[in-house]
């Protein structure tokens, strides 16, 4: 049977690739960085036959016209390439995504699934700094972490069990590492949908409803409407998150509602969503955090850890 040898969560920001002027004088963001460069490290070390990523779309790929929960890409997977990730197709593991959308099934979830998926940073950003070479077929998982109303914590939690336990029934001899995108603490100025009292609101869901053909075309004035913004980053909730998560029980965090989480770390710690299902991906694990910092210039909690599972008796 295939086997997970590796669990990591990492955050992203595109302003990593377009804004790292801003913040090189920073001790933490040089920490982040040399985290997420120990986190390369270990996944090449880990030699994955495959990688299961779990992540979001920034209306770049998923739109208010659809908008599933879960969706697996089985096919066809290519990147936005926005903001200097990676554009253009992927490599895919068809025969592991297939199995895992068949076992989600089996298994009491109702995934969707894609023949031709465009994801964005939610799972590129990971990729370009964890896989560079983008030399290892992915399975790439993405979940609605932005349009409410959204899948709770419990229900990732427990996709990830299924999605461990997916592997581990494949039936091959895999080496297989989960790969989480997201995250921690960080406010956007995105309105719900269903609230857009601004024009700059207005806009923005014009851009996640219309933009399946033309999403580029909305990209200017979002990048101004984010740029903007000031930073709320709650390095506390951060500090909290990732020592649960390495220390193997998330059930404090399981038990937060929308509404809790929204309020102590911001509208973007939905992605912890991510953090969450690759957590119980590996299942029982040692963990560690290799990065954090605060960073207001990224608007962000910028975390990187690693889950080393527990070899089976």
């Amino acid at each position: 049977m295939s086997r997970i040898v590796l669990g990591v969560g990492a955050s992203h920001s595109t302003l990593m690739n377009t804004h790292w002027a801003e913040v090189d004088h920073l001790p933490g963001a040089h920490r982040f960085r040399d985290g997420l460069d120990e986190a390369r490290r270990l996944v090449e070390r880990a030699r994955p036959d495959s990688v299961v990523v779990v992540g979001s779309n920034h209306f770049r790929g998923f739109f208010l016209d659809m908008m599933p929960a879960f969706t697996v890409g089985v096919g066809e997977v290519n990147g936005a390439g926005e903001a200097g990730t990676p554009g253009g197709p992927l490599p895919v593991d068809t025969g592991l995504a297939r199995h895992l959308v068949d076992a989600l099934v089996g298994d009491g979830f109702d995934p969707a699934f894609s023949l031709r998926l465009t994801v964005d940073h939610g799972i590129t950003h990971s990729l370009q700094y964890l896989v560079p070479e983008l030399d290892v077929p992915i399975v790439p998982v993405v979940v609605n972490m932005f349009a409410p109303p959204l899948p709770s914590l419990r229900r990732c939690h427990g996709l990830g069990a299924a999605i461990g336990a997916a592997v581990r029934s494949d039936g091959q001899d895999k080496r297989v590492v989960v790969i989480a995108s997201g995250g921690l603490s960080h406010r956007l100025p995105w309105p719900k949908w269903f609230e857009a009292l601004t024009d700059d609101d207005r806009f923005l869901v014009q851009a996640w409803l219309n933009g399946r053909d033309s999403w580029s075309e909305y990209e200017v004035r979002r990048r101004q409407i984010i740029r903007a913004a000031e930073a709320d980053v709650n390095p506390a909730f951060d500090d909290r998150f990732l020592s649960l998560l390495c220390g193997g029980d998330l059930k404090a965090i399981l038990d937060m509602s929308d509404d809790e989480l929204t309020a102590e770390a911001g509208n973007g710690a939905h992605e912890i969503r991510a953090w969450i299902a690759m957590a119980a991906a590996v299942g029982r694990a040692t963990g560690r955090t290799l990065g954090y910092a605060p960073i207001d210039a990224w608007l962000t909690g910028m975390g990187v850890a690693a889950l080393h599972p527990f070899k089976e008796d």
